[in-house]
């Protein structure tokens, strides 16, 4: 299976909606954006913070209703489970990394408890109901993430927000040199959402044709473009 995408520039290929579900998810994603921007503007550290809270739930979500799927028909999970729970640890150490970056204030903190109730909730429910618009939906919250990215290694690049050196966490995980930056920190995070991004849209093409036989991850992850070697990269952390 290959991707179908329009390239924007190098790091951020999009997926055109193909039809209404598609459209509904992308058009979530782009009010969500509209939102970030607005409030944070370009305080990406506190930005990233926020949303990689919620960005943490899909995939933990995902796991748990594949898990108890498997558990329900007694059928193998062909490996989406590992992978769904992966993402959402690679997930949680993009927020423990940018925790020592950027420290929520308490509006920021109460936002975080509003946001990850009524996201969790509301995505339980379209996964367990419309399994391949959650996935689509997670995957363009995905390239807008590539895109935040971007921008913020624009303004580190041109010396309007400060370039300190990589948190121990952020240098322990992704296996940066000692004297790693936070530019290092922000290019090993935008890889793992272009990693998320694409395999999130190859389970949603998957699951496009309801078919009962889905095919096992790994040749997902395969056919997917070069990027969602990230995904595999994180499990591969997560198990050391």
């Amino acid at each position: 299976m290959t991707l179908t995408i329009v390239t924007d520039n190098d790091q951020a290929p999009r997926r055109p909606p193909a039809d209404m579900a598609d459209r509904i998810a992308y058009g979530m994603t782009r009010g969500l954006r509209f939102f970030a921007d607005t409030f944070f503007a370009k305080r990406y550290g506190h930005r990233a913070v926020v949303l990689e809270t919620v960005a943490a739930v899909p995939g933990m979500v995902g796991g748990m209703l594949n898990h108890l799927k498997s558990l329900r028909r007694m059928q193998d999970d062909r490996g989406w489970i590992k992978v769904l729970l992966d993402e959402a640890e690679n997930e949680r150490m993009h927020l423990m990394t940018f925790i020592a970056v950027a420290q929520p204030n308490a509006f920021e903190r109460f936002l975080v408890l509003l946001a990850q109730g009524l996201f969790f909730n509301a995505f339980f429910v379209l996964y367990l109901f419309f399994p391949r618009t959650a996935h689509r939906l997670v995957a363009y919250f995905e390239e807008e993430a590539v895109v935040s990215y971007t921008s913020y290694l624009a303004e580190i690049d041109a010396g309007r927000t400060l370039n300190p050196p990589a948190p121990p966490i952020a240098i322990e995980y992704w296996k940066l040199a000692p004297d790693a930056t936070l530019r290092d920190v922000v290019l090993a995070v935008r890889e793992d959402e272009a990693g998320h991004r694409d395999v999130n849209h190859a389970f949603a093409d998957a699951l496009a044709g309801r078919r009962t036989d889905l095919p096992h991850a790994t040749e997902l992850l395969a056919s997917a473009p070069p990027t969602a070697a990230a995904v595999e990269a994180s499990a591969g952390r997560v198990a050391a």
